[in-house]
Protein backbone atom coordinates (compact mmCIF):
# COMPACT_ATOMS: atom_id res chain seq x y z
CA UNK A 1 0.00 0.00 0.00
CA UNK A 2 2.73 2.36 0.95
CA UNK A 3 4.10 1.92 -2.62
CA UNK A 4 0.96 2.41 -4.26
CA UNK A 5 0.80 5.58 -1.77
CA UNK A 6 4.06 6.91 -3.11
CA UNK A 7 3.37 6.21 -7.01
CA UNK A 8 0.38 8.40 -6.39
CA UNK A 9 2.37 10.57 -4.64
CA UNK A 10 5.02 11.05 -7.49
CA UNK A 11 2.14 11.55 -10.18
CA UNK A 12 0.48 14.60 -7.93
CA UNK A 13 4.22 15.98 -7.99
CA UNK A 14 4.57 15.38 -11.12
CA UNK A 15 1.18 17.18 -12.31
CA UNK A 16 2.47 20.11 -10.12
CA UNK A 17 5.67 20.84 -11.62
CA UNK A 18 3.88 20.80 -15.18
CA UNK A 19 1.29 23.17 -14.42
CA UNK A 20 4.51 25.20 -12.85
CA UNK A 21 5.83 25.20 -16.22
CA UNK A 22 2.84 25.64 -18.34
CA UNK A 23 2.21 28.71 -15.99
CA UNK A 24 5.72 29.93 -17.11
CA UNK A 25 5.14 28.76 -20.87
CA UNK A 26 1.95 31.39 -21.00
CA UNK A 27 3.67 34.16 -18.92
CA UNK A 28 6.22 33.78 -21.79
CA UNK A 29 3.63 33.58 -24.77
CA UNK A 30 1.41 36.60 -23.49
CA UNK A 31 4.67 38.95 -21.97
CA UNK A 32 4.45 42.27 -23.54
CA UNK A 33 6.09 43.09 -27.35
CA UNK A 34 8.95 44.67 -26.15
CA UNK A 35 9.93 42.32 -23.78
CA UNK A 36 10.33 39.71 -26.63
CA UNK A 37 13.74 38.83 -28.27
CA UNK A 38 14.80 36.06 -30.68
CA UNK A 39 11.17 35.43 -31.77
CA UNK A 40 11.76 32.14 -34.24
CA UNK A 41 14.15 30.59 -31.59
CA UNK A 42 12.17 31.34 -28.52
CA UNK A 43 8.68 30.51 -30.66
CA UNK A 44 10.55 26.94 -31.35
CA UNK A 45 11.56 26.40 -27.94
CA UNK A 46 7.61 27.55 -26.56
CA UNK A 47 6.21 24.92 -29.11
CA UNK A 48 8.97 22.34 -27.79
CA UNK A 49 8.04 22.71 -24.33
CA UNK A 50 4.32 22.84 -24.89
CA UNK A 51 4.44 19.31 -26.52
CA UNK A 52 6.76 17.71 -24.14
CA UNK A 53 4.10 18.83 -21.21
CA UNK A 54 1.50 17.83 -23.36
CA UNK A 55 3.11 14.32 -23.69
CA UNK A 56 3.86 14.12 -19.95
CA UNK A 57 0.32 14.81 -18.94
CA UNK A 58 -1.12 12.61 -20.80
CA UNK A 59 1.05 9.95 -20.10
CA UNK A 60 0.58 10.53 -16.18
CA UNK A 61 -3.43 10.89 -16.87
CA UNK A 62 -2.60 7.69 -18.29
CA UNK A 63 -0.66 6.03 -15.38
CA UNK A 64 -3.61 7.89 -12.88
CA UNK A 65 -6.41 5.62 -14.61
CA UNK A 66 -4.71 2.46 -14.13
CA UNK A 67 -3.94 3.52 -10.54
CA UNK A 68 -7.62 4.24 -10.04
CA UNK A 69 -8.60 0.73 -11.86
CA UNK A 70 -6.41 -0.77 -9.35
CA UNK A 71 -7.68 0.83 -6.59
CA UNK A 72 -11.05 0.22 -7.08
CA UNK A 73 -10.21 -3.68 -7.58
CA UNK A 74 -8.38 -3.40 -4.30
CA UNK A 75 -11.82 -1.81 -2.64
CA UNK A 76 -14.04 -4.56 -4.27
CA UNK A 77 -11.16 -7.14 -2.69
CA UNK A 78 -11.04 -5.59 0.64
CA UNK A 79 -14.79 -5.46 0.99
CA UNK A 80 -15.02 -9.75 0.61
CA UNK A 81 -12.23 -10.28 2.55
CA UNK A 82 -12.35 -8.93 6.77
CA UNK A 83 -9.20 -6.35 6.25
CA UNK A 84 -8.47 -3.80 8.91
CA UNK A 85 -10.59 -1.00 8.83
CA UNK A 86 -7.68 1.73 8.37
CA UNK A 87 -6.84 -0.20 4.99
CA UNK A 88 -10.14 0.29 3.97
CA UNK A 89 -9.85 4.06 4.95
CA UNK A 90 -6.35 4.16 3.13
CA UNK A 91 -7.85 3.06 0.17
CA UNK A 92 -10.82 5.59 0.15
CA UNK A 93 -8.25 7.87 0.21
CA UNK A 94 -6.32 6.59 -2.69
CA UNK A 95 -9.51 6.57 -4.49
CA UNK A 96 -10.11 10.13 -3.82
CA UNK A 97 -6.49 11.44 -4.60
CA UNK A 98 -6.80 9.28 -7.86
CA UNK A 99 -10.17 10.74 -8.88
CA UNK A 100 -9.40 14.69 -7.74
CA UNK A 101 -5.65 14.23 -9.88
CA UNK A 102 -6.89 12.85 -12.98
CA UNK A 103 -9.77 15.77 -12.91
CA UNK A 104 -6.50 17.99 -12.31
CA UNK A 105 -4.75 16.02 -14.99
CA UNK A 106 -7.63 17.15 -17.56
CA UNK A 107 -7.78 19.94 -16.57
CA UNK A 108 -3.47 20.81 -17.17
CA UNK A 109 -4.69 18.71 -20.55
CA UNK A 110 -6.82 21.70 -21.06
CA UNK A 111 -4.78 24.33 -20.57
CA UNK A 112 -1.90 23.10 -22.71
CA UNK A 113 -4.51 23.15 -25.71
CA UNK A 114 -5.21 26.57 -24.43
CA UNK A 115 -1.72 27.65 -24.69
CA UNK A 116 -0.68 25.57 -27.75
CA UNK A 117 -4.04 27.21 -29.42
CA UNK A 118 -2.64 30.69 -28.16
CA UNK A 119 0.86 30.01 -29.43
CA UNK A 120 0.00 29.31 -32.90
CA UNK A 121 -2.13 32.56 -32.60
CA UNK A 122 0.74 34.61 -31.69
CA UNK A 123 2.64 32.93 -34.54
CA UNK A 124 -0.24 33.98 -37.17
CA UNK A 125 -0.10 36.98 -35.78
CA UNK A 126 3.94 37.71 -36.82
CA UNK A 127 3.10 36.28 -39.65
CA UNK A 128 0.38 38.18 -40.95
CA UNK A 129 2.83 41.66 -39.50
CA UNK A 130 5.49 40.16 -42.31
CA UNK A 131 3.59 39.58 -45.44
CA UNK A 132 1.56 43.25 -44.57
CA UNK A 133 5.46 44.48 -44.80
CA UNK A 134 6.14 42.95 -48.26
CA UNK A 135 2.43 43.70 -49.55
CA UNK A 136 3.39 47.50 -48.56
CA UNK A 137 6.80 47.03 -50.29
CA UNK A 138 5.30 45.84 -53.21
CA UNK A 139 2.79 48.18 -53.72
CA UNK A 140 6.16 51.09 -53.14
CA UNK A 141 8.34 49.40 -55.39
CA UNK A 142 5.43 48.64 -58.30
CA UNK A 143 5.60 52.27 -60.39
CA UNK A 144 9.37 52.74 -60.27
CA UNK A 145 9.25 48.90 -61.82
CA UNK A 146 6.73 49.71 -64.09
CA UNK A 147 9.00 53.06 -65.60
CA UNK A 148 11.80 51.02 -65.74
CA UNK A 149 9.95 48.05 -67.89
CA UNK A 150 8.46 51.01 -70.01
CA UNK A 151 11.55 52.52 -70.90
CA UNK A 152 13.42 49.01 -71.34
CA UNK A 153 11.25 48.13 -73.99
CA UNK A 154 12.63 49.92 -77.06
Amino acid sequence: MELLDAVIDRCADLLERCGADIDQVSHDIFEPESARHGHAKQYSQILIAIGRKGDLTSKIRESLVSIGRLVTFLSAVVEGVKWSKDMREQLKTMQRDVASLTDHASYLSNKITFVLDAMLGVVNLEQNNIIKLFSVMAVVLMPPTLIASIYGMN
